[in-house]
Protein backbone atom coordinates (compact mmCIF):
# COMPACT_ATOMS: atom_id res chain seq x y z
CA UNK A 1 0.00 0.00 0.00
CA UNK A 2 1.42 3.53 -0.81
CA UNK A 3 -0.50 6.88 -0.44
CA UNK A 4 -1.41 8.20 -3.74
CA UNK A 5 -3.16 11.37 -3.07
CA UNK A 6 -4.98 13.54 -0.40
CA UNK A 7 -8.60 14.86 -1.57
CA UNK A 8 -10.37 17.04 0.61
CA UNK A 9 -12.83 19.34 -1.91
CA UNK A 10 -15.19 17.08 -2.47
CA UNK A 11 -18.81 18.27 -2.53
CA UNK A 12 -20.15 15.81 -0.20
CA UNK A 13 -19.08 13.12 1.49
CA UNK A 14 -20.93 10.66 3.54
CA UNK A 15 -20.52 7.34 5.79
CA UNK A 16 -21.96 4.79 7.87
CA UNK A 17 -20.11 2.96 10.78
CA UNK A 18 -21.67 -0.42 11.86
CA UNK A 19 -21.27 -2.57 14.84
CA UNK A 20 -22.82 -5.62 13.60
CA UNK A 21 -23.06 -5.36 9.77
CA UNK A 22 -20.59 -3.51 7.68
CA UNK A 23 -21.18 0.35 6.38
CA UNK A 24 -20.88 2.43 3.26
CA UNK A 25 -19.78 5.71 2.01
CA UNK A 26 -20.67 7.67 -0.58
CA UNK A 27 -18.63 10.91 -2.04
CA UNK A 28 -19.64 13.37 -4.88
CA UNK A 29 -17.16 15.16 -6.31
CA UNK A 30 -16.01 17.22 -9.64
CA UNK A 31 -14.04 14.70 -11.96
CA UNK A 32 -11.49 17.11 -12.63
CA UNK A 33 -10.35 18.26 -9.57
CA UNK A 34 -7.18 16.92 -8.47
CA UNK A 35 -6.64 13.57 -7.81
CA UNK A 36 -9.94 12.03 -8.50
CA UNK A 37 -7.61 9.78 -11.08
CA UNK A 38 -7.38 7.80 -8.57
CA UNK A 39 -10.92 7.14 -7.10
CA UNK A 40 -10.75 3.56 -9.00
CA UNK A 41 -12.67 0.41 -8.04
CA UNK A 42 -10.26 -1.22 -5.48
CA UNK A 43 -8.10 1.32 -4.05
CA UNK A 44 -8.67 2.46 -0.72
CA UNK A 45 -10.07 6.06 1.24
CA UNK A 46 -8.55 6.41 4.49
CA UNK A 47 -11.21 9.41 6.24
CA UNK A 48 -8.67 11.48 8.06
CA UNK A 49 -5.74 9.29 9.61
CA UNK A 50 -8.20 7.52 11.55
CA UNK A 51 -7.74 3.38 10.99
CA UNK A 52 -11.01 2.22 12.12
CA UNK A 53 -12.51 4.47 9.15
CA UNK A 54 -11.21 2.94 5.97
CA UNK A 55 -13.54 2.02 2.54
CA UNK A 56 -12.89 0.41 -0.92
CA UNK A 57 -14.10 2.04 -3.67
CA UNK A 58 -17.00 -0.72 -5.79
CA UNK A 59 -18.43 2.17 -7.67
CA UNK A 60 -18.18 5.03 -10.21
CA UNK A 61 -20.83 6.65 -11.23
CA UNK A 62 -21.11 10.61 -13.63
CA UNK A 63 -23.86 12.42 -11.90
CA UNK A 64 -26.94 13.54 -14.13
CA UNK A 65 -28.12 16.78 -13.98
CA UNK A 66 -31.56 18.03 -13.67
CA UNK A 67 -32.45 17.89 -17.26
CA UNK A 68 -31.06 14.54 -17.44
CA UNK A 69 -27.78 14.87 -18.94
CA UNK A 70 -24.17 14.56 -17.72
CA UNK A 71 -22.62 16.48 -15.23
CA UNK A 72 -19.41 17.29 -13.94
CA UNK A 73 -20.25 15.53 -10.73
CA UNK A 74 -18.61 11.36 -9.85
CA UNK A 75 -20.39 9.60 -7.53
CA UNK A 76 -18.50 7.14 -5.67
CA UNK A 77 -19.46 4.24 -3.74
CA UNK A 78 -18.08 1.68 -1.60
CA UNK A 79 -17.78 -0.58 1.98
CA UNK A 80 -15.96 0.03 4.70
CA UNK A 81 -13.09 -2.62 5.11
CA UNK A 82 -15.46 -5.07 7.07
CA UNK A 83 -16.73 -5.90 3.33
CA UNK A 84 -13.18 -8.09 2.96
CA UNK A 85 -14.81 -10.74 5.34
CA UNK A 86 -17.98 -11.04 2.76
CA UNK A 87 -15.81 -12.62 0.07
CA UNK A 88 -15.77 -15.83 2.50
CA UNK A 89 -17.80 -18.49 3.23
CA UNK A 90 -17.65 -20.56 6.03
CA UNK A 91 -16.47 -23.97 4.61
CA UNK A 92 -16.60 -26.85 7.18
CA UNK A 93 -13.73 -29.64 7.60
CA UNK A 94 -13.57 -32.31 5.21
CA UNK A 95 -14.25 -34.72 8.01
CA UNK A 96 -17.10 -33.35 9.55
CA UNK A 97 -20.57 -31.73 8.20
CA UNK A 98 -20.64 -28.04 10.16
CA UNK A 99 -17.43 -26.05 11.39
CA UNK A 100 -17.95 -26.14 15.04
CA UNK A 101 -16.58 -23.84 17.82
CA UNK A 102 -17.27 -23.94 21.85
CA UNK A 103 -15.64 -20.27 23.39
CA UNK A 104 -15.90 -16.54 24.01
CA UNK A 105 -17.95 -14.86 21.40
CA UNK A 106 -14.33 -13.61 20.45
CA UNK A 107 -13.16 -17.27 19.96
CA UNK A 108 -15.98 -18.06 17.83
CA UNK A 109 -15.78 -15.45 15.96
CA UNK A 110 -12.11 -15.54 15.20
CA UNK A 111 -12.10 -19.37 14.84
CA UNK A 112 -14.50 -18.48 11.38
CA UNK A 113 -12.07 -15.69 10.06
CA UNK A 114 -8.69 -17.62 10.55
CA UNK A 115 -10.08 -21.06 8.78
CA UNK A 116 -11.64 -19.06 6.01
CA UNK A 117 -9.72 -15.78 5.56
CA UNK A 118 -6.04 -15.89 7.16
CA UNK A 119 -5.24 -19.77 7.48
CA UNK A 120 -7.72 -21.72 5.15
CA UNK A 121 -6.85 -25.45 4.02
CA UNK A 122 -7.13 -24.20 0.51
CA UNK A 123 -4.36 -21.28 0.47
CA UNK A 124 -6.02 -20.28 -2.74
CA UNK A 125 -9.01 -18.88 -0.68
CA UNK A 126 -6.08 -16.92 1.90
CA UNK A 127 -6.37 -12.90 2.15
CA UNK A 128 -2.80 -12.38 2.87
CA UNK A 129 -3.91 -8.86 3.33
CA UNK A 130 -5.71 -9.69 6.35
CA UNK A 131 -4.72 -11.07 9.78
CA UNK A 132 -6.19 -11.82 13.14
CA UNK A 133 -5.73 -9.34 16.60
CA UNK A 134 -4.47 -11.10 19.44
CA UNK A 135 -7.48 -12.97 21.30
CA UNK A 136 -8.54 -11.35 24.81
CA UNK A 137 -11.24 -13.82 25.16
CA UNK A 138 -14.52 -11.37 25.46
CA UNK A 139 -17.95 -11.81 25.49
CA UNK A 140 -20.20 -14.57 26.18
CA UNK A 141 -19.55 -18.10 26.01
CA UNK A 142 -21.28 -19.67 22.80
CA UNK A 143 -21.41 -22.73 20.83
CA UNK A 144 -21.78 -22.65 17.48
CA UNK A 145 -21.96 -24.37 14.20
CA UNK A 146 -21.44 -23.11 10.47
CA UNK A 147 -21.88 -24.60 7.15
CA UNK A 148 -21.69 -22.48 3.64
CA UNK A 149 -22.83 -19.37 5.14
CA UNK A 150 -21.71 -15.82 4.34
CA UNK A 151 -18.85 -15.10 7.01
CA UNK A 152 -19.66 -11.61 7.07
CA UNK A 153 -23.60 -12.53 7.66
CA UNK A 154 -22.24 -15.20 10.79
CA UNK A 155 -20.09 -12.12 12.14
CA UNK A 156 -23.51 -10.13 12.44
CA UNK A 157 -24.89 -13.03 13.63
CA UNK A 158 -23.04 -13.76 16.65
CA UNK A 159 -22.45 -9.90 17.40
CA UNK A 160 -26.18 -9.52 17.56
CA UNK A 161 -26.54 -12.30 19.88
CA UNK A 162 -23.56 -11.43 22.15
CA UNK A 163 -23.14 -7.48 21.80
CA UNK A 164 -19.86 -8.01 20.34
CA UNK A 165 -18.84 -5.89 18.09
CA UNK A 166 -16.34 -6.64 15.10
CA UNK A 167 -14.21 -4.23 12.64
CA UNK A 168 -11.11 -4.51 10.03
CA UNK A 169 -8.85 -2.00 10.83
CA UNK A 170 -5.95 -0.29 8.84
CA UNK A 171 -2.46 -1.22 9.92
CA UNK A 172 -0.21 1.06 7.80
CA UNK A 173 2.88 0.62 9.32
CA UNK A 174 2.58 -3.30 8.52
CA UNK A 175 0.64 -3.20 5.64
CA UNK A 176 -2.67 -5.01 6.96
CA UNK A 177 -6.48 -5.34 7.99
CA UNK A 178 -6.43 -6.40 10.91
CA UNK A 179 -9.93 -8.11 12.45
CA UNK A 180 -10.56 -7.38 15.65
CA UNK A 181 -13.48 -7.58 17.81
CA UNK A 182 -14.94 -4.75 20.28
CA UNK A 183 -16.59 -4.32 23.74
CA UNK A 184 -18.45 -0.91 23.75
CA UNK A 185 -19.03 0.82 27.34
CA UNK A 186 -21.82 1.12 29.59
CA UNK A 187 -22.55 5.13 29.69
CA UNK A 188 -26.14 4.88 30.09
CA UNK A 189 -27.74 6.91 33.28
CA UNK A 190 -28.45 3.70 35.57
CA UNK A 191 -24.56 3.45 36.32
CA UNK A 192 -22.47 5.32 38.15
CA UNK A 193 -18.82 4.22 37.05
CA UNK A 194 -18.06 6.43 33.97
CA UNK A 195 -20.16 9.91 32.98
CA UNK A 196 -24.05 9.25 31.64
CA UNK A 197 -24.63 10.15 28.07
CA UNK A 198 -27.88 10.97 27.90
CA UNK A 199 -29.56 11.80 24.31
CA UNK A 200 -33.06 13.85 25.04
CA UNK A 201 -34.32 16.21 22.81
CA UNK A 202 -35.29 17.91 26.39
CA UNK A 203 -31.21 18.55 27.07
CA UNK A 204 -30.48 19.72 23.35
CA UNK A 205 -28.40 16.41 22.46
CA UNK A 206 -30.46 15.41 19.98
CA UNK A 207 -32.86 17.27 16.91
CA UNK A 208 -34.81 15.25 16.10
CA UNK A 209 -35.89 11.49 17.04
CA UNK A 210 -38.01 8.57 15.82
CA UNK A 211 -39.03 5.53 17.72
CA UNK A 212 -40.24 1.91 16.89
CA UNK A 213 -41.57 -0.88 19.07
CA UNK A 214 -43.18 -3.61 17.84
CA UNK A 215 -43.70 -7.79 18.71
CA UNK A 216 -45.34 -8.62 15.54
CA UNK A 217 -42.25 -11.31 14.86
CA UNK A 218 -42.08 -11.78 18.64
CA UNK A 219 -41.20 -15.16 20.13
CA UNK A 220 -40.17 -16.46 23.89
CA UNK A 221 -40.48 -20.49 23.77
CA UNK A 222 -38.52 -22.51 21.19
CA UNK A 223 -39.70 -26.59 20.77
CA UNK A 224 -36.04 -27.56 19.30
CA UNK A 225 -36.41 -30.99 18.09
CA UNK A 226 -32.92 -33.01 16.79
CA UNK A 227 -32.61 -36.45 14.91
CA UNK A 228 -34.99 -39.28 15.64
CA UNK A 229 -38.58 -39.66 14.02
CA UNK A 230 -42.11 -39.66 15.25
CA UNK A 231 -42.44 -39.95 19.08
CA UNK A 232 -38.62 -41.09 19.24
CA UNK A 233 -37.28 -37.68 17.79
CA UNK A 234 -34.81 -35.95 20.26
CA UNK A 235 -37.29 -32.60 21.33
CA UNK A 236 -36.00 -29.93 23.68
CA UNK A 237 -37.79 -26.97 25.28
CA UNK A 238 -36.40 -23.23 25.57
CA UNK A 239 -38.60 -21.39 27.54
CA UNK A 240 -37.42 -17.53 27.63
CA UNK A 241 -40.99 -16.37 28.60
CA UNK A 242 -40.38 -15.89 32.36
CA UNK A 243 -43.82 -16.87 33.01
CA UNK A 244 -45.44 -14.41 30.55
CA UNK A 245 -47.69 -15.42 27.56
CA UNK A 246 -45.90 -18.08 25.86
CA UNK A 247 -45.30 -17.34 22.41
CA UNK A 248 -43.96 -20.71 20.94
CA UNK A 249 -41.58 -21.73 17.68
CA UNK A 250 -40.94 -24.94 16.24
CA UNK A 251 -37.19 -25.19 15.00
CA UNK A 252 -35.65 -27.74 13.13
CA UNK A 253 -32.06 -29.15 14.35
CA UNK A 254 -31.87 -32.45 12.86
CA UNK A 255 -28.29 -30.99 11.43
CA UNK A 256 -26.96 -31.63 15.18
CA UNK A 257 -25.34 -35.35 15.46
CA UNK A 258 -26.12 -38.15 17.85
CA UNK A 259 -22.90 -40.01 16.77
CA UNK A 260 -19.57 -38.57 16.63
CA UNK A 261 -17.60 -38.60 12.78
CA UNK A 262 -15.35 -41.35 14.05
CA UNK A 263 -14.79 -44.58 12.47
CA UNK A 264 -16.70 -46.13 13.69
CA UNK A 265 -19.40 -43.86 14.98
CA UNK A 266 -19.61 -43.21 18.46
CA UNK A 267 -23.06 -42.11 20.47
CA UNK A 268 -21.77 -38.54 21.78
CA UNK A 269 -22.92 -37.95 25.11
CA UNK A 270 -26.53 -37.14 25.96
CA UNK A 271 -26.24 -33.99 28.02
CA UNK A 272 -23.61 -32.63 25.12
CA UNK A 273 -26.74 -33.01 22.57
CA UNK A 274 -29.03 -31.14 24.59
CA UNK A 275 -26.41 -28.67 25.33
CA UNK A 276 -26.15 -28.12 21.12
CA UNK A 277 -30.27 -27.74 20.84
CA UNK A 278 -30.14 -26.05 24.23
CA UNK A 279 -27.65 -23.34 22.34
CA UNK A 280 -29.41 -23.57 18.94
CA UNK A 281 -32.90 -22.75 20.72
CA UNK A 282 -31.34 -19.71 22.34
CA UNK A 283 -29.60 -18.85 19.38
CA UNK A 284 -33.12 -18.91 17.15
CA UNK A 285 -35.19 -16.97 19.63
CA UNK A 286 -32.54 -13.77 18.90
CA UNK A 287 -34.14 -13.71 15.16
CA UNK A 288 -37.76 -13.29 17.03
CA UNK A 289 -37.15 -10.62 20.16
CA UNK A 290 -38.92 -7.74 20.72
CA UNK A 291 -37.99 -4.96 18.32
CA UNK A 292 -36.95 -1.53 19.80
CA UNK A 293 -35.00 1.38 18.44
CA UNK A 294 -34.83 4.79 17.93
CA UNK A 295 -33.04 6.50 15.46
CA UNK A 296 -32.19 10.62 15.11
CA UNK A 297 -30.05 13.34 14.22
CA UNK A 298 -27.18 13.86 17.51
CA UNK A 299 -26.51 17.82 17.91
CA UNK A 300 -22.74 18.23 16.59
CA UNK A 301 -22.67 21.28 19.21
CA UNK A 302 -24.01 19.41 22.21
CA UNK A 303 -22.74 18.56 25.49
CA UNK A 304 -21.09 15.33 24.94
CA UNK A 305 -18.55 15.12 22.01
CA UNK A 306 -18.81 11.93 19.34
CA UNK A 307 -15.54 9.73 19.65
CA UNK A 308 -14.73 11.05 23.06
CA UNK A 309 -17.77 10.60 25.85
CA UNK A 310 -19.80 8.41 23.57
CA UNK A 311 -18.84 6.54 20.15
CA UNK A 312 -20.32 3.37 18.26
CA UNK A 313 -20.79 0.47 20.32
CA UNK A 314 -21.51 2.30 23.48
CA UNK A 315 -24.99 1.77 25.44
CA UNK A 316 -26.36 4.82 25.95
CA UNK A 317 -30.17 6.33 27.40
CA UNK A 318 -32.24 7.71 24.86
CA UNK A 319 -35.24 9.22 26.35
CA UNK A 320 -38.52 11.62 24.93
CA UNK A 321 -40.24 12.33 27.99
CA UNK A 322 -43.32 13.64 25.76
CA UNK A 323 -43.60 10.03 24.32
CA UNK A 324 -43.33 8.86 28.21
CA UNK A 325 -39.88 6.43 26.57
CA UNK A 326 -36.83 5.65 28.10
CA UNK A 327 -34.29 3.00 26.68
CA UNK A 328 -31.05 2.04 27.29
CA UNK A 329 -29.42 0.89 24.26
CA UNK A 330 -26.45 0.31 22.27
CA UNK A 331 -25.19 3.07 19.52
CA UNK A 332 -25.03 0.51 16.63
CA UNK A 333 -25.29 3.07 13.81
CA UNK A 334 -23.15 5.87 13.37
CA UNK A 335 -23.58 7.95 9.78
CA UNK A 336 -20.89 11.06 9.39
CA UNK A 337 -22.74 13.71 6.72
CA UNK A 338 -19.72 16.57 5.53
CA UNK A 339 -21.79 19.20 3.23
CA UNK A 340 -21.13 22.26 2.16
CA UNK A 341 -23.84 23.28 4.56
CA UNK A 342 -22.13 21.56 7.06
CA UNK A 343 -21.55 18.26 9.47
CA UNK A 344 -24.44 16.07 10.85
CA UNK A 345 -24.28 12.84 12.56
CA UNK A 346 -27.09 10.40 12.13
CA UNK A 347 -27.40 7.41 14.90
CA UNK A 348 -29.03 4.29 14.95
CA UNK A 349 -29.73 3.31 18.69
CA UNK A 350 -31.02 -0.62 19.60
CA UNK A 351 -31.26 -3.57 16.86
CA UNK A 352 -34.43 -3.61 14.34
CA UNK A 353 -32.94 -6.95 13.98
CA UNK A 354 -34.58 -8.09 10.49
CA UNK A 355 -33.70 -5.08 8.59
CA UNK A 356 -30.15 -5.42 9.67
CA UNK A 357 -30.15 -8.70 8.33
CA UNK A 358 -31.74 -7.93 5.23
CA UNK A 359 -29.59 -4.22 4.65
CA UNK A 360 -26.79 -6.89 4.91
CA UNK A 361 -27.83 -9.40 2.34
CA UNK A 362 -28.77 -6.13 0.20
CA UNK A 363 -24.89 -4.86 0.42
CA UNK A 364 -23.50 -8.14 0.01
CA UNK A 365 -25.61 -8.56 -3.02
CA UNK A 366 -25.26 -4.81 -4.06
CA UNK A 367 -20.88 -5.67 -3.81
CA UNK A 368 -21.55 -9.06 -5.90
CA UNK A 369 -23.47 -6.91 -8.81
CA UNK A 370 -20.83 -4.05 -8.97
CA UNK A 371 -17.75 -6.47 -8.92
CA UNK A 372 -19.71 -7.90 -11.76
CA UNK A 373 -20.20 -4.63 -13.94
Amino acid sequence: MEMLGEIDDYESLMFTRSWHGIGDFEMRINRYKKHTEYLQEGNIILIGNQMNKVFIILHQEIELDENGKSSENWIIRGFHLKVVISEKITLPPSHTAYDSKTGTSEEVMKHYVNNNVVNPVDVKRKRVEVSIAPNQKRGLSISWQSRFKNLAEEMAEISLVTGLGWNVILDWENKKWIFETMEGRDLTADQDILPPVIFSPQFESIQSLSYLKSKLNYRNVAYVAGQGEGVNRRVVVVDDSGGAIRREVFIDARDIPEETEDDPPKQRPIADIIRDLTDRGKQKLQEFLQEEYLEGQILTHSTFVYEEDYDLGDIVTVQNTDWGVTLNARLTEVKEIYEESGVRIEAVFGNNRPTLIKKIKQELAQMSGEVRK
